[in-house]
């Protein structure tokens, strides 16, 4: 038997029992990058190969992709990655195919679902292990419901997890760039969570920051012809302390990076936390532990990945984001969707600092 006919009958001896998979072509659209640099390297192929499924998988196809800081990150060559790739690790849209084991946790083909930490969904199809799939409600449209997903998750472990339970309900919490992004969800639960909060922003998004619900914020003038903060226009640390009596904050919840870092642990409360979780300025440098003496002080490098490590962990915490937008209590902005033969402008667009709430791809 030739090696052609032996993967032939492999493949369909994989794929027997797989419920839709039928209707699933062998090739799609997706955003690959083939090599590390600018935006303009990811390339729209029409003829990538569509995912297999492995034991526990569902195939899903895709209404929605996610756009983060971290597409870029892989995209730029700064978070390595093995060549070629898809970008994204967030999506959305309907099953189009389950294993029996998939199937025997309850997906089905045909259900609404979302899922967030797996890579490679630019694209119209995605395999995504059944255990990381969280079914949409009814009242909760698609696109919101994927921009739940890297964004609210995280902002959600930020605010209630990262900080170690170093900051108390009615303590003071600094957290960075409330007027877009994942810390526009994370200002409104750290208020659910009962903290005092003090947010930044840039001046053109003022308006938005301040429907987030924090309870003071200051407002950095713009880099001249961005729309991003102009870190050196305010002096923070003072600011702070006059708003925290000279106390400081018992965390900061920093994701810009570069600019901001030495600042965020200057306005720490005694045994206050520093949670660092992006580089949108840049990556924070290392630094020596004698940094955080002043005030006995903590500091952490999360990642979504371990903060969803149990399907228990990742259903807490959807079912907190869903109830929270059903009840109204949780605004989502979904700012921009870009159609996927724009990936390259999505990019851009994120990356140019001009985003003032969720930005998708559209896949279809």
């Amino acid at each position: 038997m030739s090696a052609i006919l032996r993967s032939a009958r492999v493949a369909r001896e994989l794929l027997a029992g797989v419920r839709g998979y039928a209707a699933v072509p062998n090739v799609m659209r997706a955003a690959v990058v083939r090599e590390t640099g600018p935006s303009s390297v990811m390339k729209i192929e029409h003829d990538y190969p569509v995912p297999k499924l492995a034991p526990g998988g569902v195939l899903i196809k895709n209404k929605y992709s996610g756009i983060n800081f971290i597409d870029t990150y892989h995209r730029s060559g700064l978070y390595k990655r093995e060549l070629p790739f898809i970008g994204g690790q967030e999506g959305g849209g309907f099953v189009a195919a389950v294993t029996p084991e998939a199937a025997a946790q309850g997906v089905k083909v045909g259900d609404k679902v979302a899922y967030s930490s797996v890579f490679q969904t630019y694209a119209e199809y995605t395999a995504v292990p059944a255990n990381k799939v969280v079914n949409v409600p009814d009242d909760v449209p698609l696109d919101v419901a994927v921009s739940c997903g890297v964004q609210g998750m995280t902002a959600h472990y930020l605010t209630h997890s990262a900080h170690a339970g170093l900051v108390k309900p009615g303590e003071w919490m600094l957290i960075h760039g409330t007027g877009s992004g994942t810390c526009q969800w994370a200002a409104q639960m750290a208020k659910l969570k009962g903290y005092k909060v003090i947010g930044t922003c840039s001046e053109s998004k003022q308006d938005l920051a301040r429907a987030t619900g924090v309870d003071e914020l200051i407002v950095y003038k713009e880099a001249p012809g961005t729309s991003y903060e102009d870190y050196t226009s305010v002096d923070l640390v003072p600011r702070v302390m006059e708003i925290t009596k000279g106390e400081g904050v018992k965390a900061v919840i920093d994701g810009i990076g570069l600019a901001t870092w030495e600042t965020s642990i200057e306005v720490l409360a005694r045994r206050g936390i520093f949670v660092s979780f992006g580089n949108a300025s840049g990556a924070v440098p290392a630094f020596p532990p004698l940094k955080l003496i002043n005030k006995s002080g903590f500091v952490t490098r999360p990642k979504l990945n371990d903060y969803t490590v149990t399907r228990e962990e990742l259903l807490s915490r959807s079912n907190d984001i869903f109830g929270w937008i059903a009840s109204g209590d949780l605004k989502v902005v979904v700012d921009r969707c870009f159609p996927l033969e724009q990936a390259m402008e999505g990019h851009d667009y994120l990356e140019a600092g001009k985003s003032r709430g969720k930005v998708l791809y559209e896949i279809y």
